[in-house]
């Protein structure tokens, strides 16, 4: 039973994964994929978990972060808000001008009744009769004011208010639309504005046109001289503006890409009014310099309008204009991070990936995991396992080995479980190899004395008191068992069915298991690996954990791939020679007179040319072990003809059983005889 230990977080917690723990993920992607650069983007894209619940996020996981943090800002705000703002400010101005006038005309009305010695009665009365015609025209303008909130503004900016606190609030919400309707190019100028009076308004105008003029002449490729233009308004930018004109030209891309999301996210009705009143906001001068910029950065940059955002917003929490232009700052700058992302996907690199950006955005945690992702090659390369020639990353030798020592361990690890025998990886060794049973010593026995059973025999055969003498005849050695050199080809099925019906992985995990094996306790055994679709050639041994099926090849040519076992066997000098033949179906392929054919269900010929190879490996004392994956009628029948002809084995298995059968049958054929 695992047990598990919670503390409390200290920041000395180790959440990365060591070398070992990212070479068992990389092996079983192998074995499943076999492309090592693919198999290494996987576990970066997916993440991997390892021991003691330590784990790694992939690329895929920030990405579902990203989006369900964007996601959440959404579902949070009513965007029809920033409209409402607007809408409750005029209300109020509104309210407040018309109970200006009737306070006005009720302070007249008094003065009226009242005696005073600056202005006689008639005068009173005269001044009354004003106060009211005055009170009756602003009332009737008032409640003939067009519907719409753009309309009203209009006419508001030439109607001529009666109450001071009105004329007040009305110019604070003009001040307000055209800071909104700059804030759309250079947000940090609320820093400066202050009051947006005449002067302030010609000073932005001054600063547009300076833009302009910059982005004209690089229009025209000339070299603007932006340091002069960074002295002069630099301050206009906040603590850290733009250092050359690309940096200036990006941010008011950016700025006016935000404020076009904003408008392009409210309703129909909305985006008009607002459109309306940030462009009656200002001056007829500023609106021209203006447009004049947007048409600029256009030309500068024709693909802009291809990126505009619109987002669906459904929440209930008010946001203000300020608000949600800072909001789509965010949400541009998460739309960008995802892209990143899933551009790395792409790619298969990180490179591009802006943890900074990750770290504003998703957290310090997330920005960490980003790091630990991209570690985990570093991590690799650091331990010898992999290295990268050109763009691509190879095993080293040593990968190779870490590689074939994992399948071994899994495949042994499958035999202890089913209690079929145990099996102890022993250091590489030629010989002989000792068992507990022992026998009288005979010229030419391997000198491994039973000391005990040596005395033993020399007292029974002269009995006396020590010291005791030792002859010939006395001498226990242990039985040994005699190891024999083999030379094997294991031929691998690499058809389409194999993937098909779940039995390349298992074929591939005996493959480099098997070679593990020769390479670490039979090092003067031979091995080769032959792959065969509808053709059939040899397999590099370092290439075993890149291999991977035939894609789009549905024929299995067994005489092809016998025949090239039996020349590459040829060649060996040792009396033990076999073939290990992992297949899923009866041969569909055969060649003849150069050309090859292909039938399915198998022709007779092919089923004839096929048992012919089967002969010339008998002839030259080859046996074949056939290990089939699948047990129908016809196949069955097919491969048990192989095995009478050249009196190999056959093995109906699965792919959970595999390596069992196979490792056992090979171990089991090393021992000749005990002596």
């Amino acid at each position: 039973m695992k047990t598990y230990r919670y503390s409390e977080w200290d920041g000395s917690q180790d959440f990365n994964l060591d070398e070992d723990e990212i070479m068992d993920e990389l092996f079983r992607r192998l074995m499943s994929y076999g492309d090592l650069s693919n198999a290494l983007w996987k576990m970066q894209r997916d993440g991997l978990s390892g021991t003691n619940g330590r784990r790694v996020v992939g690329i895929q996981e920030l990405l579902q972060q990203l989006r369900q943090r964007k996601q959440s800002q959404l579902d949070k705000y009513k965007l029809s808000s920033v409209m409402d703002e607007i809408r409750q400010k005029l209300d109020n101005v509104l309210k407040t001008e018309r109970e200006g006038i009737q306070r006005r005309l009720e302070e007249a009305k008094q003065k009226a009744k009242g005696e005073t010695d600056q202005f006689s009665p008639e005068m009173l009365q005269d001044l009354l009769k004003v106060v009211e015609k005055r009170a009756a025209e602003n009332r009737e303008k008032l409640d003939n004011l067009p519907q719409d909130i753009g309309g009203k503004i209009k006419e508001l900016t030439k109607y001529d208010f009666m109450d001071e606190d009105a004329r007040r609030q009305f110019q604070e919400l003009m001040d307000m639309l055209k800071e909104h309707a700059l804030d759309s190019y250079v947000r940090d100028l609320g820093q400066k504005l202050g009051d947006m009076d005449a002067g302030m308004v010609a000073s932005i105008r001054n600063l547009v046109e300076a833009i302009n003029l910059m982005l004209e002449q690089r229009i025209k490729g000339q070299e603007p001289d932006f340091n002069s233009f960074l002295e002069q308004f630099g301050d206009y930018f906040g603590p850290n503006p733009p250092q050359n004109l690309d940096e200036l030209i990006e941010l008011l891309q950016n700025r006016i890409a935000q404020a076009q999301a904003l408008l392009d996210s409210l309703s129909d009705e909305d985006r008009e009014s607002l459109e309306n009143l940030l462009r009656s906001a200002l001056d007829e001068g500023t609106r021209r310099e203006l447009a004049k910029l947007s048409a600029n950065l256009q030309t500068l940059d024709p693909d802009a309008g291809l990126r505009r955002r619109q987002y669906p917003f459904s929440g209930e929490e008010s946001i203000s204009y300020n608000e949600a232009l800072k909001l789509m700052e965010t949400l541009q700058e998460m739309d960008e991070l995802e892209s990143q992302l899933k551009d790395s996907q792409n790619s298969h690199s990180l490179d591009a990936i802006d943890k900074q950006k990750v770290r504003e955005l998703l957290g310090d945690e997330a920005a960490e995991e980003l790091e630990r992702i991209r570690n985990m090659i570093k991590t690799l390369e650091e331990a010898g396992y992999i290295h990268k020639k050109g763009n691509k990353y190879e095993l080293t030798p040593r990968g190779i080995r870490k590689i074939g020592q994992k399948a071994l361990r899994d495949v042994f690890a499958q035999l202890l479980k089913d209690r079929t025998g145990g099996h102890n990886i022993r250091l590489s060794g030629t010989g002989n190899e000792r068992t507990d049973e022992t026998k009288k010593y005979a010229f030419g026995d391997a000198f491994q004395l039973h000391l005990q059973k040596t005395i033993i025999n020399s007292i029974y055969r002269e009995p006396k008191k020590p010291p005791v003498k030792l002859s010939v005849e006395d001498f226990e050695v242990f039985k040994t068992e005699q190891l024999t050199r083999t030379a094997t080809v294991l031929m691998l099925d690499l058809s389409l069915s194999m993937p098909m019906r779940g039995n390349f992985e298992a074929a591939k995990r005996v493959a480099i298991a098997l070679d593990g094996l020769i390479r670490n306790q039979y090092p003067r055994d031979t091995l080769y690996i032959v792959g065969f679709s509808s053709y059939a050639r040899r397999l590099k041994k370092e290439d075993l954990a890149y291999m991977s099926w035939d894609q789009f090849d549905p024929y299995t040519n067994m005489q092809q791939g016998l025949a090239l076992a039996r020349r590459l066997l040829d060649k060996e000098r040792c009396s033990n020679k076999q073939i290990i033949l992992i297949s899923d179906g009866e041969p569909t392929a055969h060649i003849e007179g150069g050309n090859i054919f292909f039938q399915y269900p198998p022709s007779l010929r092919t089923l004839q040319l096929t048992l012919r190879e089967v002969k010339n490996c008998t002839r030259k004392g080859i046996v074949i072990n056939t290990f089939m994956l699948e047990s129908e009628g016809f196949l069955s029948a097919f491969v048990t003809r192989m095995a009478r002809i050249n009196k190999g084995r056959v093995f109906f298995t699965s792919a959970h059983r595999l390596g069992q059968y196979l490792l056992l049958d090979y171990i089991s054929g090393k021992r000749k005889g005990v002596r």
